[in-house]
């Protein structure tokens, strides 16, 4: 467990917190002003509970079931049993990243204050973030509206001391005994507060931050990538000069082009040898590389945008408002964040279609000025690269798959209390399985790209100082270069873990200089 600390305050989370806590096991504490905040908020829930009159959330049965008034005496009895009910979750376990994500932004919406949850609370759930506990939490459950409602409660589930949780060391045991052995006493819900803690967006959220994460690291090393190709097929570096990207002036495109001019700059292979074979233009593929890219980067700058603005919110149903008023409301409606999740999955599949596309020029010896058959060492003897294209070929169309929005669907629940959903579980859920697949093609591509840099080497051309950095850090890494065929799957998941632990980038950024 990381030591580093984040504090929770009323407001002020950031996409860094989401990461620290949920990957790296930061440590959560509760500021002052935030226990201010519930124990105000709380206040008002408790004089509320106490009158006569139904206020949803409070006095009131949930969702379809508002109508009944509950007497005081039923009332925690009404908050367990809204937790047990809706940890209805089937399927796989999620992963423990995505739960410790779910937890804490909870955590930051009950600190906000607006929830009318008691500090106690907010306490043990921090505590048991803190502790390493992780409940277990189901693939299948959340339909992105009223929040991520399935996984929520199996997370409420564990503060209550029931259900299954997953310790520190990682085995799965009844949540009670591990609430026990690390001293943490499970909560009694009161009125308001089993409803507090599943009506979120929290899920859904939680894997936008980190697939921004992961995003803007495998988009600069697509950039390296598409530059490494580019210098082996012998293309030009002229298309990616900054005056002809300044009169298209989409920022992305102008900071791809600009990662581009830098991995390729005192390159000894762009643009100097089409003696043999002229060309007018490089293909779509090489030559558009900053157009495609860019318009990736500028799709998460705005995905960026909107989860920074739900790290803004306090969503839940019934609020409560400064001025003491309990209003129900819409706002845990996932559809902000669905919209997104989806317009990722789409950009993330373009670019791992383009990375394929020149990963096969590389191959093909009627493509790829003068590069031997599949890279192969002694072609038909050896199949080369052949087959590393077939399962890149095989990523990219379930890419394509997952790139169909979730969010343009929608089923009724709740007997048509609920008749319109969000379904932004499910798009996040998509969207990691398309960013594994997207890490796994780029690797390819790099892969292809620098043992053909090093064919043309052996050639005698020198490549670009930032080209032969990447080439001798993958190689080290344990990605082998030209040669004979051998076994190729653990060259490939060298490379896979090179790009996607960032690797890639760090190799090259002391010759360009930090690349964004």
């Amino acid at each position: 467990m990381d030591m580093h600390t984040v504090v929770v305050g009323t407001s002020g989370t950031t996409a860094e917190d989401v990461v620290a806590v949920a990957r790296h096991g930061a440590r959560v504490e509760l500021s002052a002003a935030a226990v201010d905040a519930l124990a105000a908020s709380r206040l008002i829930v408790d004089a509320l509970a106490a009158k006569p009159e139904p206020v949803y959330g409070v006095s009131t049965g949930f969702g379809a079931l508002a109508s009944r008034h509950i007497s005081t005496e039923l009332r925690a009895q009404l908050q367990r049993n809204i937790v047990r009910s809706h940890a209805a979750g089937m399927g796989p376990r999620v992963e423990r990243e995505v739960v410790r994500a779910l937890m804490f932004l909870r955590l930051k919406t009950v600190a906000s204050g607006h929830t009318g949850v008691r500090p106690e609370v907010a306490q043990t759930m921090a505590d048991v973030l803190n502790a390493g506990i992780t409940p277990v939490v189901h693939e299948y459950g959340s339909l992105g509206c009223s929040g991520d409602l399935a996984p929520l409660s199996h997370c409420a589930l564990t503060l209550m001391g029931e259900g299954d949780a997953e310790g520190p060391d990682g085995m799965a045991r009844p949540a009670g005994e591990l609430l026990a052995a690390h001293g943490i006493t499970p909560v009694e819900l009161r009125e308001k507060e089993g409803l507090a803690l599943l009506n979120g967006t929290d899920g859904m959220l939680g894997m936008l931050v980190m697939a921004l994460a992961d995003l803007r690291n495998l988009y600069t090393s697509a950039d390296i990538t598409a530059a490494l190709s580019l210098e082996a097929l012998l293309g030009t570096d002229k298309v990616l000069a900054p005056e002809l990207h300044a009169i298209r002036p989409h920022p992305g495109q102008g900071v791809s082009a600009d990662n581009m001019l830098r991995v390729l700059a005192g390159s000894g292979l762009t643009g100097h040898h089409q003696d043999d074979a002229p060309r007018v233009q490089d293909a779509y593929s090489v030559r558009c590389a900053p157009q495609v890219n860019g318009a990736g980067r500028d799709t998460l700058d705005y995905a960026a945008v909107v989860a920074g603005r739900e790290l803004a919110s306090s969503v839940d149903n019934p609020v409560v408002l400064p001025d003491g008023r309990v209003e129900s409301n819409g706002n845990f409606h996932g559809a902000p964040v669905a919209y997104v999740l989806d317009f990722l999955a789409i950009v993330a599949a373009d670019l791992g279609s383009i990375c394929e596309r020149r990963t096969d020029r590389l191959l093909d010896k009627n493509r790829s000025h003068g590069l031997p058959p599949f890279l192969a060492d002694d072609a038909g003897v050896d199949s080369g690269l052949m087959i590393a294209q077939y399962t890149q070929a095989a990523l990219v169309s379930e890419m394509k798959r997952l790139a169909v929005p979730a969010s343009a669907d929608s089923i009724p629940s709740s007997a048509m209390q609920e008749d319109h959903v969000s379904m932004g579980w499910s798009a996040a859920r998509k969207l990691r399985t398309a960013v594994d697949n997207l890490a796994r093609i780029v690797a390819v591509e790099l892969y292809a790209a620098t043992r053909a840099v090093e064919i043309r080497a052996a050639e005698g051309l020198v490549p670009a100082p930032a080209s032969q950095a990447a080439v001798a850090a993958l190689r080290a890494a344990g990605a082998e270069g030209p040669g004979p065929d051998r076994f190729l799957a653990p060259d490939l998941a060298a490379a896979d873990t090179f790009v996607r632990e960032g690797r890639l980038v760090a190799a090259v950024e002391p010759v360009t200089r930090p690349l964004a």
